[in-house]
C-alpha cells in the first residue's frame, strides 16, 4: 500500500482533498459527541495531515498509527509534539487510552474481511478512554464501485511530477485498485504499479460488527467531505 508514492501522496491528494474543512468537520463531530475530548489517536494516519491539523487549529492532542515507515516519517515532521507508531491496526497495543480513536480515508476497508473488521474494531475500543468515541470513515458499500472504472490524477512537487491511472475491479465483497504511477524527474521517467485491495461491507454487517466488538454505533451518510461516518461508544 503507497510503497511507492509515499512522498507523492501529499502531492496527489492536496489536489482533491481539503484537509482543513475535513479537520474542522472531525473536530465537531469529536466536540458534539465528547465535549471534554482533549486526546486523539489517527488509525492509519498516512502522512499525518489530519493529525497536524487537529493539534495546530483545532487544540488536541493527537498521536498517529500507520504501516508505512515513510509515512510515520513524513508525519512526524509535520507535528513533532505527536507520537507516531508503526503498527497494524488489527494487532493496536499502544500504551495509552484516548478520547476519540478516528480512521478516516477509508482506511478501514484495508482489514478486507468481516472477521478481521470485528477484530480491528475490538482493538479500537481497548484503546477508548471512559467516554470515549470511535469514528471511522468506511470504504464504500456493495453496489457502488463499478469494474473496469478508470480515473487519472497528475501532481506536481519539489520538481516531480506525477500522472497516475487508477482502475477499479470488484470480485465480490473485494475491491481491487490497481493504481499506474508514471514519476517525471527531470530528463528521467520512471513507472510503477501498486494493487490496494479493500474489502466490501454493508452498513447493517458493519453495525453488526461494532456490536460484537462492545460498541455501539450510527452511520451517518455520505456528505461533501467523506464517505459517511460511523460514530460509536463502548456499551454499557
Amino acid at each position: 500500500m503507497f510503497t511507492e508514492s509515499a512522498e507523492l501522496y501529499d502531492a496527489i491528494y492536496f489536489t482533491f482533498k481539503d484537509y482543513a474543512l475535513e479537520a474542522a468537520d472531525i473536530a465537531r463531530h469529536i466536540r458534539a459527541e465528547h465535549p471534554d475530548a482533549r486526546t486523539i489517536l489517527d488509525v492509519a494516519c498516512g502522512t499525518g495531515e489530519h493529525a497536524r491539523l487537529l493539534a495546530t487549529d483545532h487544540g488536541f492532542t493527537v498521536d498517529g498509527v500507520d504501516l508505512n515507515r515513510e509515512f510515520l516519517r513524513l508525519a512526524r515532521l509535520k507535528h513533532p509534539a505527536g507520537r507516531f507508531y508503526e503498527a497494524d491496526m488489527r494487532e493496536l497495543d499502544l500504551p495509552d487510552r484516548y478520547d476519540a480513536v478516528i480512521c478516516m480515508f477509508s482506511s478501514i476497508g484495508y482489514v478486507k474481511t468481516l472477521p478481521e473488521l470485528e477484530r480491528t474494531l475490538h482493538t479500537f475500543r481497548k484503546h477508548v478512554a471512559p467516554g470515549g468515541i470511535v469514528i471511522i470513515e468506511p470504504w464504500f458499500p456493495p453496489g457502488v464501485l463499478t469494474s473496469g472504472h478508470h480515473s487519472s490524477r497528475s501532481a506536481e512537487a519539489n520538481g516531480v511530477r506525477v500522472e497516475r491511472d487508477a482502475t477499479t475491479e470488484v470480485e465480490g465483497r473485494m475491491s481491487y485498485i490497481r493504481f499506474d504511477y508514471t514519476i517525471h524527474e527531470g530528463d528521467r521517467v520512471r513507472r510503477t504499479t501498486e494493487l490496494h485491495e479493500l474489502g466490501v461491507f454493508t452498513v447493517e454487517e458493519t453495525l453488526e460488527a461494532f456490536s460484537a466488538a462492545g460498541l455501539t454505533a450510527r452511520h451517518e451518510a455520505p456528505s461533501e467531505r467523506n464517505r459517511g461516518l460511523y460514530i460509536a461508544r463502548v456499551r454499557g
